[in-house]
């Protein structure tokens, strides 16, 4: 999985059918302590995140294992919404 912030959501009035109702998000990966990295995502939205907030986001064919994508062609599903990281890190 994938620590990224929701950085902006695309907006696409024609699309594949079986596409229909799913919110494409713009997901731009961060470090743990929520430095961003360079790149982006475009991922559907599982779980109704918003603009700002941290998710975890999956590929390959884990991202298709969702109610709302199965069988369906996405390639990125933002699957949970980061409340809090807890890290311990050793020197």
């Amino acid at each position: 999985m994938i620590l990224a912030r929701i950085i902006g959501t695309i907006w696409a009035t024609r699309k594949e059918a079986s596409l229909e109702g799913a919110k494409l998000q713009i997901v731009r990966p961060v470090e743990l302590d929520y430095q961003e990295k360079s790149g982006f995502l475009v991922a559907v939205d599982a779980v109704g995140a918003g603009v700002g907030e941290i998710v975890l986001v999956c590929q390959g064919s884990s991202a298709r294992q969702t109610e709302l994508t199965t069988q369906k062609p996405v390639d990125a599903t933002i699957m949970a919404i980061v409340d809090k990281l807890d890290v311990t890190e050793k020197t």
